[in-house]
């Protein structure tokens, strides 16, 4: 007789294993303090910059030249994927402008109002296209992916080795400042995410069917390990972008003060 075995996979232990969310966590984890640092980062810029100069639209000015290689691979990636979606494009400017309720728009592509689908990957193509080429320059030529690493493994006396070795890397303040300015401004506005919303809708009733249905165990064992593990590739860039922030964001703050102190003059 001929005995057939068939291998039993309970997928009550993958649903309720934590290795499951890891991506979700470190996605989490890594896009808290890449936004708070963004904006403290880009406060403590403004600040010295208008303590220096004393004149508004001059700070404007060398605000948006610090930051215009990130500001263009954004517009620019808005533009060529409307392009290859079919979606029409209209004005396009890399000029900042300051906005009626005070906020500094440092470019801007107008496209035509189109499905949810295509205006949710208009709207995401800055990630996208930040995320390749930091890939590119953290991995490839700042070797960050060490950091990264070594803090996610908790080995801090390695992380901050690491930490004290990057400025010997060749071409160390070019790539570390495209890189900046990149990682910087690579996150969707909010007249980029307008559709994720609707989207989110969508694919939460398309998930909610498939549970229903009872695909729950399928997408468990097909679908949920490969989001897993692409959640934590976007968490190793902002974990990598963090760590960019966190090396500027003292020492700009520093700076300010100095300045107050200095020239007697600060701002709120």
């Amino acid at each position: 007789m001929t005995k057939h075995f068939y291998e039993i996979f309970d997928t009550r232990l993958l649903i309720t294993d934590p290795r499951m969310f890891s991506g979700l966590a470190w996605f989490l984890l890594t896009l808290t303090p890449l936004v708070f640092l963004q904006r403290l980062l880009h406060r403590e810029i403004q600040a010295v910059f208008l303590i220096s100069t004393r004149h508004p639209g001059l700070t404007v000015g060398l605000f948006s030249m610090l930051f215009f290689p990130g500001v263009l691979l954004h517009e620019l990636s808005h533009f060529v994927t409307a392009k290859l979606l079919g979606v029409r494009t209209g004005g396009f400017s890399l000029l900042p402008q300051v906005l009626p309720d005070g906020r500094l728009m440092l470019g801007y592509v107008e496209t035509q109002r189109a499905d949810v689908v295509r205006d949710s990957l208009i709207g995401l193509a800055p990630l996208i296209a930040g995320g390749l080429f930091l890939t590119y320059a953290s991995i490839y030529q700042l070797n960050l992916l060490l950091l990264w690493q070594t803090f996610q493994n908790r080995q801090f006396d390695l992380f901050f080795d690491a930490l004290g070795a990057l400025p010997s890397v060749n071409d160390f303040s070019l790539w570390f400042y495209l890189t900046f300015a990149v990682s910087s401004t690579m996150l969707p506005s909010a007249s980029d995410r307008h559709a994720w919303t609707p989207l989110a809708v969508w694919v939460a009733g398309i998930l909610a069917l498939a549970l229903l249905a009872g695909a729950g165990p399928w997408m468990a064992v097909t679908v949920a390990p490969p989001l897993n593990d692409f959640l934590q590739s976007v968490a190793m860039l902002f974990g990598m972008s963090v760590v960019v922030h966190v090396i500027l964001v003292l020492p700009t703050f520093l700076l300010h003060k100095f300045l107050a102190r200095l020239l007697k003059v600060d701002i709120a």
